[in-house]
Order: structure tokens, then sequence, then C-alpha cells
């Protein structure tokens, strides 16, 4: 098994002074390890260090008992080692049959079908969120050059090189073959609606106002098992994982013992990244 950072999922009021056993998790830690737990607040996020911090006491002190790691190393290195080879050892993982996966596969077919694809090309017009002026003025700029596209549309190649901030100026414009993902969000959400052909509107971003056209649209389609069973069964098994380490966890929090905060207050959910 590769080596894992556990960590639990929020839910609460900031935890109190915690000990895992004998053992103490101090503000400072909890403090530190904020950082790797971003969240809308900083309550919520110091509860998330302090369940990672504290999930990761109980499978350390796991691992010290059955003498795969030294009891006084603090080495980074050698604790993920030890809990690596921790879970190896005592995660009971069950392994999917063909039958659980067609099952799986035929409930969740979304999950595992070919994304619709846009080729796509674009003008961007830089405009900075908080700068009012410059979203006015780009944007009536935007409408100019469009009306001047749908007279012209071969000149999209010579505006995009005269006129856009983005890199892909030097290609004309060419975004090439986009799948969901693979642009900026709020520009990702708004080309998966568009037709083909150029869009009769600025389309607005972070970074500023994209003059688009789509030159090409390959729907998505459902896949068969037969060319996913492989991503199935890593889904299902990953499904299984998290299950048997969050019973493991929660055994472990009832033997070792944990004061000021419990990891079942959100159901128990454990995640592994």
């Amino acid at each position: 098994m590769q080596k894992i950072d556990i960590e639990m999922i929020p839910g609460g009021a900031s935890p109190p002074p915690i000990r895992v056993g004998e053992a103490t998790i101090a503000e400072a830690a909890i403090a530190e390890e904020m950082q790797y737990h971003p969240a809308d607040s900083a309550g919520t996020a110091q509860l998330q260090a302090a369940r990672a911090l504290v999930v990761r006491e109980l499978l350390r002190q796991r691992a010290n008992a059955l003498g795969l790691a030294e009891a006084a190393s603090e080495a980074i290195d050698e604790a993920d080692d030890a809990i690596a080879a921790l879970l190896e050892q005592e995660l009971d993982v069950p392994e999917p049959d063909e039958a659980d996966c067609r099952r799986f596969h035929a409930a969740h077919a979304e999950r595992f079908s070919e994304p619709t694809r846009l080729k796509v090309r674009h003008v961007l017009l830089a405009a900075a969120p908080d700068d009012a002026p410059a979203r006015d003025a780009g944007y009536r700029q935007g409408e100019t050059l469009i009306r001047e596209l749908e007279a012209a549309p071969e000149r999209f190649t010579e505006l995009a090189q005269r006129h856009s901030a983005c890199p892909s100026k030097e290609a004309g414009g060419e975004l090439g073959w986009l799948a969901p993902g693979q642009t900026v969000a709020e520009l990702d959400r708004a080309l998966q609606h568009l037709p083909v052909g150029l869009h009769e509107r600025p389309l607005a971003s972070r970074y500023g106002w994209h003059l688009v056209s789509i030159d090409e649209r390959q729907e998505g389609r459902e896949l068969p098992f037969e060319q996913v069973a492989e991503r199935v069964r890593h889904s299902l098994r990953e499904q299984a994982t998290r299950r048997a380490l969050r019973h493991y966890l929660l055994a472990l929090e009832a033997e070792i013992g944990v004061e000021g905060l419990s990891l079942d207050d959100d159901g128990g959910n454990a995640l592994m990244q």
C-alpha cells in the first residue's frame, strides 16, 4: 500500500486540548497543521487539523505497539513508512469481484463516460475582476471585435494575435481540444452549453473577457464495461478501503483512548488522500 495522508471531515466547533493514549496533541502542532487544511473558517480548519493529528497519532502508536517503528522515532518519513506498513498488515479490504464491478458500472455509467470535447479558439481581453472600468472597457471592445468577426470570420487569427492577452495568441487563439476541467472554471461551465460557431457575446472569467469560437464538438458517450473495468474496480476498491479504514480508526480510538475529540462526531468518516 502506498503512503497516504489521512484526515477527518470537519464538523462542529474548534476542539479542546486533546490526548491520544498518553500523548498530548499540542496546540502548536495543531496550528502548524492548519496550513494543510484550508476551510471557510479558522475553527473548521483547526478541527480538521486536530482530527488529522489524532488519526496519525493513533496509527503511529499502533505501529509502535506492533514493532513496526521505533517508539522514539519522530522522523516523518519513518512514521509514514510505519503507517503504510501497518495499514498493509491490518486493513482488511475485500477485492471486488466482476459481478460487483458490473453492477456498479450499470448504476454509475456517467462516471465512466467519455466526456464531451470541444475544439476551441479564443481571444482574451484581460481585465482584473475588481477593476470595473477595465471590465467595462473590455466588454465594449469585445462586442466590437465580435461584430468584426461576424462580418469576416477569417480574421480570427489576426485579431487574436493583435488583441489577446493569452499565450495562445501565438497560435491564433487555438486552445485545441478541451474536455471539462481543462480551463478556468467559470469559462469551462459556459463552454459546455455553447453550440458550434462564434459566440455572440464576450464570456467573463477572472482573467477578463473571452471571445470564443467553438470549431468542433464531439459529444460524450457512455463507455462499455470492458473498456473501463479497471477504473470501476479501482473505484470500488477505494470505497471499500475507506469503509475499512473508518471502522479501523474507530476501533483504535476505543482501544487506545482519545480525550477532547471524538472521531465519530461526524459519523466517523475518514478520507484518504
